[in-house]
């Protein structure tokens, strides 16, 4: 273990910028939510007719899980219900960048060449996220416990939070040993993730009707977190739960560590033919062979939730029937009057930030290509850099198109508004503001390459912006910072097509500058 400190002080200073982000947005996340319940609400009866009808949702069970409760800090916690599927992202991102990642380029061999310990990277990594976790749940517990005056529950909401990351911390260190590559660590691990989200779906939904499945959600560390009801029914097992099962994965990480030569994984990764078949003979067909995994997986994944958001949209009269404070925060959020519209439109701004991550994430399969050196060596033939980032970027374009594509016609088609066309068009319209993000992705690459991952804060801000910055009656100037703020809210809303035109050139101009610096500096960074 020598050389954990050290190593703990390297990983604070190269996130510096993303990891304090993330721990702020999420950690006071739950305030805005507070907030927002109080002006929505302003009468009890209104509050409680939401929980009961909520309660019930299947659609809205599905997104935040069981509802026990009807007080503004209950439902500000059920609303909660989706952070820490991202927490546990997060937190297993971070660990295995700062693990597999390095080894994968060299600098843990590099490291390990000094007075280090050989568990000291894993140890770091883990350390260093386990505390951000916990730096998240203890910022969570000070804002709600002034706003709800509930000191033990407000603890058990940030143990919430906090417990989710620690979890999917320790499964990211498990998967960190499995394969020699950093890409199918993340996968294994994301993979891990979106099960136990299933579960959790899975067996809250059952509990709705008969209960005979409610039983899966514990056998999912996400349906623990959520079980722990922090203002209603207060039950610490899942915390400790969840405490014991990060402690294990921890201790199997370590050993399966011991197990494996530096740079190798448990599992050997299969050799490729000694020729390249005639269809890899491009950058476009290479950059298919590496994109298209993460195609298909965002497109269903987005189809999915296309599924949740129509079959919502179909009970939304019923719980607003008598509640116009609600039907007027779907209008703000969706910019018609017209309260069905306004609920697609809101989504419709929520799944396009969605897609803006993943084209983000496509946009970034260039910094890994570059800092493998499997750039070089493709850069190394006749194929100039233009044609190499054009290949990986046409991914970063049309692969979000098609996976918003694939949630408008499903959620259009689940709908039983009967305006198909309106929700679709609506979806496809978020594109120029997804573009606009995968452009700052770019520019980083280009300009600022060790900077890249800081591409990441531009969906974090505007996911801070969209959430809570009507709520919060923000600065206009700081909504417009976000270009998913000057998209027309279709449908019901009127279209323009000045700022649709407008963010495309921004797009374009940006990602250009991008392209340039990419041309000028040396490769690699």
């Amino acid at each position: 273990m020598t050389g954990v400190g050290k190593l703990i002080r390297l990983i604070l200073r190269r996130d510096r910028v993303i990891m304090p982000i993330w721990v702020l947005v999420f950690g006071l996340l739950p305030a805005g939510y507070y907030s927002s319940f109080q002006g929505l609400f302003p009468t009890d009866a209104e509050r409680i007719q939401y929980a009961t009808v909520s309660a019930d949702n299947a659609g809205f069970v599905a997104l935040y899980g069981l509802l026990k409760g009807d007080s503004f800090a209950v439902l500000t916690n059920w609303r909660a219900g989706f952070v820490p599927v991202m927490i546990g992202l997060v937190a297993l991102l971070t660990v295995i960048r700062h693990t597999r990642v390095d080894e994968e380029a060299g600098r843990t061999e590099l490291i390990g060449s000094t007075v280090t310990g050989r568990h000291a990277p894993l140890a770091a990594a883990l350390i260093t996220t386990v505390g951000a976790c916990t730096v998240l749940g203890l910022l969570t517990f000070a804002v709600m416990a002034g706003q709800s005056g509930s000191t033990s529950g407000s603890l058990a909401f940030g143990a919430e939070l906090a417990a989710s990351g620690w979890i999917f911390a320790a499964v990211a260190a498990i998967t960190a040993q499995l394969t020699s590559s950093a890409r199918a660590a993340r996968s294994i691990a994301i993979v891990a993730l979106g099960v136990s989200y299933a579960l959790r779906v899975g067996g809250d939904i059952s509990a709705l009707g008969t209960g005979g499945l409610s039983w899966l959600s514990w056998v999912s560390p996400l349906g623990w977190v959520t079980r722990i009801f922090p203002y209603g029914p207060l039950n610490w097992w899942p915390v400790v739960l969840s405490v014991l099962l990060s402690v294990v994965a921890v201790g199997v990480a370590v050993y399966l560590r011991g197990l494996r030569d530096l740079g190798d994984g448990l599992f050997a990764a299969r050799l490729g033919r000694a020729s390249a078949a005639a269809s890899l003979s491009t950058p476009l067909a290479l950059a298919w062979r590496l994109h298209r995994g993460l195609l298909v997986g965002w497109t269903v994944g987005l189809g999915l939730l296309g599924l949740i958001f129509g079959g919502v949209g179909g009970s939304v009269l019923d719980i607003a029937q008598d509640n116009k404070g609600l039907t007027d925060i779907f209008a703000r959020l969706g910019g018609s009057s017209q309260l069905v519209n306004s609920y697609f439109a809101g989504t419709a701004g929520i799944v396009g930030l969605i897609a803006a991550c993943y084209a983000v994430q496509a946009t970034l399969r260039l910094r890994d290509e570059e800092t493998t050196g499997h750039a070089e060596a493709v850069l190394a033939t006749s194929v100039s850099r233009f044609a190499w980032a054009g290949s990986h970027l046409l991914f970063s374009l049309l692969g979000p198109a098609l996976a918003l594509f694939a949630e408008g016609l499903v959620s259009g088609l689940v709908s039983t508004s009967g305006n198909f066309g309106d929700i679709l068009g609506g979806v496809l319209l978020q594109l120029p503001a997804v573009w606009v993000l995968a452009s700052v992705a770019v520019l980083l690459f280009g300009v600022l390459p060790r900077w890249s991952l800081v591409a990441w804060a531009a969906p974090a801000a505007c996911l801070l912006i969209l959430l809570v910055g009507e709520t919060l009656q923000l600065s206009q100037w700081l909504l417009d910072l976000s270009p998913f703020t000057h998209i027309p809210h279709l449908p019901g809303g009127d279209f323009s097509a000045t700022p649709v035109i407008t963010l495309i050139a921004v797009a374009v101009v940006v990602g250009a500058v991008g392209l340039v610096g990419l041309r000028r500096r040396n490769i690699p960074d």
